[in-house]
């Protein structure tokens, strides 16, 4: 019954919160309206880290690349070959399915600090490439001059609160296609993956597959969010795929609740938050973000959205006792 409560409450939770992100955007100014279209995209690249960090058990401090190894797709295809948006789209998430394919290969055996010294590695040779490139990626320069898309429709992109929908349409669709992910057979070996390796090898799951394959689809995603990431800012550079970056990533997954896929979305919504709207009246704003993953990880270490879903599940059954 319990169970029961905790799922209809969290739908519920779900439902208002898409609501609002659907209906209160017209009454907010450009600035609000345009912060949230950055939370949106980097809830996507949240998300699709959690595939893997949470559901998998693999931490990775490379996920940046893929997301701006996208992002660079959109730059040089749109300002040098005037390429539309669907073929940018297409192309940007598929050079993040094929780099993670190959990659792949190298970290799908490794397990714990091994993989994540495996995907730093291979992150940093991204960001290298990157910065080193110059006769295609403009070096530490970047690719500025990104224009909004075309998609063929009577509505302008360039409107911030257009921009908005059009950003929160694939969020949602990002959304569904992880939930029902997660929710299938294929997600739940994952989870078994993520608690017991060995045991699963011993029913005679092929972990290793187990591991590529979400390393594969968390690329995907992650490419998703970087195709609108350069369309958002205009502008793509190496230190969007740097060390730095894929740190803030894993980041955001922590501070929301690794597991949940709304966690991390959560998480990436109030660092974004935090990066662009604190950091304009104090230049201690690292200072406060530091002080909110210290007290997550003291009073929260499953995270914001585990922490939230305890304390309903404490109030309901000091309820039932009363």
């Amino acid at each position: 019954m319990i169970d029961l409560v905790n799922s209809r409450t969290k739908w519920i939770g779900l439902i208002l919160a898409v609501l609002i992100l659907l209906v209160m955007p017209p009454f907010y100014t450009s600035y609000w309206v345009t912060l949230l279209t950055q939370m949106l995209i980097f809830a996507i690249l949240a998300m699709s880290l959690d595939i893997l960090l949470g559901y998998t058990g693999l931490s990775s401090f490379g996920h940046a690349g893929f997301f701006g190894a996208a992002g660079y797709v959109v730059a040089i295809l749109s300002t040098r070959y005037k390429m539309g948006f669907l073929f940018c789209l297409i192309s940007g998430v598929s050079l993040s399915v094929l780099i993670s394919l190959i990659f792949g290969f190298l970290v799908a055996h490794a397990t714990g600090v091994y993989f994540l010294i495996i995907t730093l590695a291979l992150g940093m040779c991204l960001w290298g490439l990157a910065f080193r490139w110059v006769s295609m990626t403009d070096g530490d320069n970047g690719i500025s001059g990104i224009l909004r898309p075309d998609i063929g429709l009577p509505i302008a992109l360039k409107d911030p609160l257009t921009f908005y929908y059009f950003i929160f349409v694939f969020f949602l669709i990002a959304l569904i296609l992880m939930t029902v992910l997660i929710r299938s057979p294929f997600g739940h070996s994952l989870k078994g993956v993520r608690e017991s390796e060995s045991r699963m090898r011993v029913l005679g799951y092929h972990s290793w597959l187990h591991k590529y394959l979400a390393y594969v689809v968390s690329a995907a995603f992650a490419g998703l969010a970087g195709v609108f990431w350069a369309y958002y800012n205009g502008f793509i550079s190496p230190f969007d795929m740097d060390l730095n970056a894929s740190i803030e990533i894993v980041l955001m997954v922590i501070l929301g609740g690794p597991g949940t896929l709304i966690g991390p979305a959560l998480g990436a919504g109030i660092i974004v938050f935090l990066k662009n709207f604190i950091s304009a009246y104090t230049q201690r704003w690292l200072l406060i973000l530091g002080s909110i993953y210290i007290l997550t990880i003291l009073y929260a270490p499953q995270g914001l959205i585990n922490f939230l879903k305890d304390w309903l599940q404490e109030r309901q059954n000091k309820c039932k006792k009363k």
